[in-house]
């Protein structure tokens, strides 16, 4: 990891944060590409399903790293349902409501496999730029449910529609190319309505290729964003309560205490930056915080289409096609 105490630094202060006023004329460099790449860095921290992808980006502009996460979150395309055609739905649901609902389901299909569909395509689209699905659904009596049960899983049939319900429609040669466990809904136990005997949903529905500019449902994060990393120095010795006190205005496992009962920084981290130990001016003075400009942590969690690392990867290779066209454009001048 590069070496923080040289790098340019916000400092936190009780009711504001203050730059360092030798990097007030940092914003005014000239930008160069040799220097930039010296100072590039890219570092993966943690990679799972369960907590997502999380990297550090160092070494760029705010600008920069404002770019990739706007692109990931509105440029990198995915799937999603697009048109719902309801012939039946006696549920209590209103239509609008219940399409809405189905144009989030997360969809597992590729993007990347699939084009965009133009101004010049059906409805019905084709293999290339459609998936086809049907939700035919009706919610029946059990005719060996006792008078006396009360579990409505025991009395009824169907009463709740899941993702899972949703039946693929191949197009053409699609039923070669995939299989339904890749194009269906990534979590089969969506919950899209509660039905009782004599409730009916029958549609048809169609999943086309877009961008989450267009609309939310295409966004292909849960959740995508960043913060600077902070820098936590302690100024004096803080031992015995003062001590425990100290950690407790940090985030879990920010400051620790050794044998002696002598508090350190044990990794800031994961500090959250609360500003918590000004409530106690006995222990201001033991701490300055701040954060450093240039090193961004970035949190990345999918939805499930596309691996977070993926989508980071989609979000380079959008930018780099817009800077092509930029100097395309610019060349042509």
């Amino acid at each position: 990891m590069p070496d923080h105490k040289k790098k340019p630094l916000l400092y936190m202060e009780e009711y504001r944060t203050k730059q360092d006023p030798q990097d007030y004329g940092l914003a005014d460099e000239v930008f160069n590409m040799d220097v930039f790449k010296s100072k590039l860095q890219v570092v993966i921290v943690r990679n799972d399903e369960e907590h997502g992808l999380e990297f550090d980006l160092i070494g760029v502009y705010p600008a920069i790293a404002n770019a990739f996460r706007r692109l990931m979150l509105s440029e990198v395309p995915s799937m999603a349902i697009e048109k719902v055609y309801i012939y039946n739905n006696t549920s209590i649901i209103q239509d609008e409501v219940l399409a809405h609902r189905m144009g989030l389901l997360p969809l597992r299909a590729d993007p990347r496999l699939f084009a965009y569909r133009t101004d010049e395509s059906t409805d019905q689209g084709t293999e290339q730029d459609t998936l086809e699905y049907e939700l035919k659904v009706k919610c029946t009596r059990r005719k060996d449910a006792s008078k006396d049960q009360s579990n409505f899983d025991d009395i009824y049939r169907n009463h709740k529609v899941y993702s899972g319900h949703l039946k693929w429609l191949p197009k053409g040669k699609q039923a070669q190319i995939y299989s339904e466990s890749s194009v269906g809904c990534i979590h089969e136990d969506i919950l899209i309505a509660q039905l009782r005997p004599g409730h009916e949903l029958d549609l048809r529905l169609i999943a086309v290729k877009g961008i989450g500019k267009d609309h939310a449902k295409f966004s292909p994060v849960a959740t995508a964003y960043y913060r600077l990393l902070p820098q936590i120095n302690l100024t004096r010795e803080v031992r015995g309560k003062d001590a425990y006190l100290l950690q407790s205005c940090f985030s879990p496992g920010v400051i620790g205490i050794d044998e002696n009962e002598c508090a350190y920084v044990k990794d800031a981290r994961y500090d959250s930056c609360s500003r918590n130990v000004f409530r106690y001016p006995h222990l201001a003075d033991a701490v300055t915080m701040g954060r450093v400009r240039d090193h961004y942590i970035f949190s990345v969690e999918s939805v499930g289409a596309l691996k977070p690392e993926v989508i980071f990867l989609e979000a380079v290779r959008v930018l780099k096609k817009k800077c092509r066209s930029f100097i395309d454009e610019i060349e042509a001048e």
